[in-house]
Order: C-alpha cells, then structure tokens, then sequence
C-alpha cells in the first residue's frame, strides 16, 4: 500500500480551503491547514471536517513560521489561498494588501527553497490580474492591467511563482480563477450580499438591497467545481499556469435578476444604486478563455449561472429561516 500524499492548505478557514480539504479527504490524502493565531476568522466552513484535518499556526509575514510549518507538516503538495481577498479592503489596507497577496507568495517559495525543494506548489492567481482588459476573453497570455491594489499584489504573487519555477526548477503553477461563487462565499462579497438579502427580503426581515455598479459583467463558476483544477495542475507532468472559468460572462445585474426571480420578487422593488459601493477603478468585463485547462486538464465547469444562483439562495433561505427560530429562542 502506497503512503497517504500530504497537503498543505493555506486559507482552509476560507471558501476554497474549505471545499479543497474535502476534496483531497475524498482523494485519501492528509491534510494540514495553516491558520493564523491572531486570526479573527471563524471555523465555520471546516467545523464538519475538523477532526479530519491538522491546523498548524503561522503567518505568511513571518518567513520562520512558514518554514517551521513546513518542517511539521512535510507536504507533496502546498495549496496556497491564503490572502487578503477582498477588493475594496485592498483599497483601505494597500501595504498590508501587498504583504500577504503578494510578498507572502515570495515567503512561500522561499521556504519551499530551503525545506524541500520537490514540494509542488499552487498558487491562487486572480481574473483581477487582467482589470482594464486588453482583449476577451482573457487567456493565459494576455497582458495584465490590474486596477485594484488587491490586482496588483496578485499580479506580483503570479509573476514571482513563474520567475520561481523557472529560476529554481520548482513545481510551481499558478491557476488564474475567475469570480467563483457558493454558499460559502463572505457576506461582504457582492454576490453572496445578493443571495443574502434576497432570503431576508423574502422572510420580511429587510425591505431594500444597496449595490454598486450594476453593470459590471463578471465570468461567474461554483466554487465547489473550481478545486478540483487546483489538484490537476500538480498531478501534470510539468508546472504550468491556467485560466479557470466558466467562458460565460454576466452583469451584476443578471444576477440580481435571477436570484430576486427564484423567489419570486422583482428586483426593481427593492435594488437601489449606492456611490458607497462603487470602485475607484472598475473592473468592467472579465471572461476567461479555458480553452488550455479543457484541452490539457480535461477540465471543464459543471454548474450553470442559473443552478449557481438557486444554489446560493436556497442555502441563504435555509440560514435565514435558521436565524429566525434561532432569534425566537427555538434552537
């Protein structure tokens, strides 16, 4: 019988580390997550995993806690998610934004360096690495315009993975993710606040939605079909970068309509613009070109905008019923 593979998880406490670990689990692999001390973050998304997985504190400022990490834990592969996620923090936290999106990716790669050098490696690039986009859809060569501090340190994060792999011979690959979607999504995340307020809206429990630009047109996948490319790419023969999308693209606004329609409302009776919710810098249309990762990966989305939409409301329609027996003292 051959030895379980290891894998390491940073950012498992979040919506792609949660679904990750369960499917390495399913694959018979053991998994450490890394986790931050000072973390504020919940457990929520693993908490039915919990025993299953080992977590390990660090921090990706702290080279040393990197390294002793991966001393403990001695991976095959290191998936690393761990970042400050969202957009319109990156804004308000620009260095702190650069430190962990981009310079923890170098502190990663470093201290695969000095441990083991034939750990595989994943990094989480972004379709916000594209921003201004020079060309649809966005392949794996077109060229980078990012157009948020959070598109910037990720362009850096993706470039200092490939100067790694070719400085330093590693198995090092990057996945470049357009906008994936679940139930697991944070409230602060535009599409699940959509999902959410529609379940409260619906229960009488909230009578308007606040967005931004509307108009804004996004490649939109489930999240839970998205990292099963990430164990591809380090099963290849060779390191290599992806696009991973669903090749379809659709407004702010499309989706409001589908998720306000699956139960039954009109958006127009509740949706109102905000100016506190619009970017600095838009990102107007993002669409991936997947043709590479269908071609090489045998990869392609399951899950339709429509089925992801009704996925994420009835979920939120469950949390919200939870919530009101829970307020009522019932749970």
């Amino acid at each position: 019988m051959t030895d379980k593979k290891v894998a390491l998880i940073t950012g498992i406490t979040g919506q792609d580390g949660s679904y990750l670990a369960e499917f390495l689990l399913e694959k018979g692999y053991t998994v450490f997550g890394m986790v931050r001390r000072s973390s504020t973050e919940s457990f929520e998304r693993i908490n039915h995993i919990k025993d299953q997985v080992t977590l390990l504190e660090a921090d990706l400022l702290d080279q040393n806690s990197i390294i002793d990490v991966l001393k403990e834990s001695n991976p095959d592969e290191i998936y690393n998610l761990a970042a400050q996620s969202f957009v319109p923090t990156s804004w308000k936290q620009p260095v702190l934004t650069g430190e962990f999106t981009g310079l923890g990716v170098t502190r990663m790669l470093e201290a695969i360096r000095a441990v083991n050098p034939k750990i595989k490696f994943y990094q989480a690039s972004s379709s916000e690495m594209y921003g201004k986009v020079r060309e649809t859809p966005q392949s794996e060569t077109t060229p980078f315009y990012p157009r948020s501090p959070y598109g910037v340190a990720k362009a850096y994060g993706h470039h200092i993975t490939v100067n790694y792999r070719e400085s330093y011979d590693l198995f090092a690959c990057s996945g470049i993710l357009f906008n994936h979607e679940s139930p697991r999504r944070g409230k602060e995340f535009v599409t699940r606040k959509i999902t959410y307020a529609v379940a409260r809206i619906k229960q009488g429990l909230q009578k308007e939605l606040l967005l931004g630009n509307l108009d804004a047109k996004r490649d939109w996948g489930f999240a839970k079909d998205y990292v099963e490319m990430m164990w591809l790419m380090l099963q290849q023969d060779k390191p290599d970068d992806y696009v991973i999308g669903s090749g379809e693209t659709h407004s702010v606004q499309e989706f409001v309509e589908a998720a306000f329609s699956s139960v039954d409302l009109n958006y127009k009776d509740y949706v109102k613009q905000d100016e506190r919710f619009m970017r600095p810098a838009e990102v107007d249309l993002l669409m991936g070109d997947t043709t590479k990762a269908q071609k090489l990966l045998k990869w392609e989305t399951k899950t339709s905008f429509k089925d992801l939409v009704k996925i994420m409301v009835e979920a939120d329609m469950k949390l919200v019923e939870h919530e009101i027996h829970a307020a009522k003292g019932k749970v």
